[in-house]
C-alpha cells in the first residue's frame, strides 16, 4: 500500500515558524529588561538633577546674587536660565515637575523589578505622561538655544533622561500592538532600539554645537 508523504511535511512547516517566534520572544524579553533599568536608572538621574535644580532655584530666590553651582561660563549658565519666564512655565519651577514625574518613573521601575505586572491602561497613562514630558523638554531645548541663549547642565541631564525614558516606554507600548503591520514595525524598532535613540541624541548635540559654535571655537 503506498505511503503518503504529505502528513510528514506539516511538522517541518510548523518548526519553520518556531525560530521566528523564539527570536521575537527573546527580543521582547530583552526590551522589557532594558525598560526596567531605564526607568530605575534614568528616572533616578532625572530625579537627582531635578532636585538639585529645585534647591538651586530656591537659593537663587533667597539671594539674587547667588551663583548656582552649574553656572560655569557664559553658555553653561543655570542662573541665566533660572531667571527666565520659561523656567516657570506653569507658575512654579519646572524642576518640580521633574521631581514628581521622575519619582513616579523610578517607582514603576522598582515595581517591575519586584515582579509587578501593570494593566494596559496604566501603560497608556505612562505613555501619555512621558510623551508630555518629551514635548516639554523639546520646547525647552528650543527656548534655551534660540531665546535664552544659555544652557543649564542639570537641565540637559533632565532632557537626556526624559528622551531615553520616553523612547523605551514608547517601544514597549508599540511592541504590544496587534496586527501584522504593527508587529513588523515594532520588531524592527526593538531589534535596532539604540540606533534611532543615538541619532536623536546626536541631533540635539549637533544643534547645541552649531548654535554656540562661536563660543566653543574659542575654547579650542
Amino acid at each position: 500500500m503506498p505511503i503518503s508523504l504529505r502528513p510528514s511535511m506539516r511538522p517541518s512547516a510548523e518548526l519553520a515558524v518556531v525560530p521566528v517566534d523564539t527570536e521575537s520572544a527573546s527580543s521582547t524579553a530583552r526590551l522589557q529588561r532594558i525598560l526596567t533599568w531605564v526607568l530605575i536608572v534614568g528616572g533616578g538621574i532625572g530625579w537627582i538633577s531635578s532636585f538639585v535644580l529645585t534647591v538651586e532655584k530656591l537659593r537663587l530666590a533667597e539671594d539674587p546674587e547667588y551663583v548656582p553651582s552649574c553656572s560655569i561660563n557664559p553658555v553653561l549658565s543655570c542662573g541665566s536660565v533660572m531667571a527666565t519666564p520659561q523656567a516657570e512655565l506653569f507658575g512654579f519651577a519646572n524642576s518640580l515637575l521633574g521631581v514628581t514625574g521622575f519619582a513616579v518613573v523610578v517607582t514603576v521601575g522598582a515595581a517591575r523589578l519586584a515582579g509587578a505586572v501593570f494593566q494596559r491602561w496604566f501603560w497608556l497613562a505612562l505613555q501619555l505622561g512621558t510623551t508630555a514630558g518629551a514635548v516639554l523638554v523639546h520646547w525647552l531645548i528650543v527656548q534655551s538655544l534660540y531665546r535664552i541663549d544659555a544652557l543649564c547642565p542639570y537641565c540637559m541631564t533632565v532632557w537626556a533622561a526624559t528622551i531615553v525614558i520616553f523612547w523605551y516606554v514608547t517601544l514597549a507600548c508599540l511592541n504590544h500592538l496587534r496586527g501584522t503591520r504593527g508587529t513588523r514595525i515594532s520588531a524592527l524598532l526593538v531589534a535596532n532600539h539604540a540606533v534611532p535613540l543615538t541619532i536623536w541624541v546626536l541631533a540635539v548635540l549637533g544643534l547645541i554645537a552649531q548654535r554656540f559654535w562661536n563660543y566653543w571655537s574659542t575654547l579650542v
